[in-house]
Order: C-alpha cells, then sequence, then structure tokens
C-alpha cells in the first residue's frame, strides 16, 4: 500500500475543537453523518473542500471531539459556515453542542511530506 501525505503544503485545515452535551457524542455523530452525507451539504458542494473531514474522539473524554478537514481556501469554508450557523434550519446535530464550543481554528498546511519520499518509505 502506498503511503500519502496527510495533507498538501499550502491547503488549509479546520480543526474543530469542541464538546458535547454530557451522553450525546454517539447521538451527535448519527446525526452529522446524516447531514454530512445528505445532499443538503453546501460543504460539499464546492471545489474548496480538499478532503472530506474526520471526527476523532478524546480517548479520556468521550464528550469532547475534534472535527478536522482540509480546505484550499478557508474564505469559502468560512462563509459556508455564517451562512449555516445564521440558518434558520440548522442541522439536527447542532442542538447537542455545549454552547460557544463550535467554531473552528485555521491553520496553513506548512509541510508535508514529498510522495517520492513516501514511497521510497514504503518499499
Amino acid at each position: 500500500m502506498a503511503m500519502q501525505p496527510l495533507a498538501k503544503k499550502g491547503n488549509y485545515f479546520h480543526v474543530y475543537d469542541f464538546r458535547v452535551k454530557p451522553g450525546m457524542a454517539a447521538r451527535f455523530v448519527q446525526l452529522f453523518e446524516e447531514h454530512d452525507y445528505s445532499d443538503d451539504n453546501p460543504f460539499h458542494q464546492t471545489p474548496a473542500q480538499i478532503k472530506d473531514g474526520v471526527i476523532a474522539q478524546d480517548v479520556n473524554d468521550p464528550d469532547h471531539l475534534y472535527l478536522i478537514g482540509e480546505w484550499a481556501d478557508i474564505e469559502v469554508h468560512a462563509s459556508l459556515r455564517k451562512r449555516q450557523m445564521e440558518s434558520k434550519d440548522k442541522p439536527a446535530f447542532m442542538d447537542l453542542l455545549m454552547p460557544g464550543t463550535f467554531k473552528p481554528i485555521y491553520a496553513k498546511i506548512v509541510m508535508s511530506t514529498p510522495q517520492e519520499v513516501l514511497d521510497r518509505a514504503a518499499k
């Protein structure tokens, strides 16, 4: 199996470090997946999204989650997020969030391993 870099230099990660209401992590993930994989998800309708996001769960605190995705243009992501947050038809998963915790940090990817180095390491 060929190794691949986690992200491409020059792109951006959005990183959400957030909490859900106590005991609601599994339900949050279920509702997030339903929305994320639906045709109603505007984040998946733009070429600015490079790699689909992942949700990771803190192994010591199941109500503490992270959402990470790769984008070529964080202005597009920020605009879509603002529109979603201001919508009267917010996705159901948002009702399970602890107030004030679902805000992204944007990070520019300044280093990623060149593919030829990964290919050599895989041999």
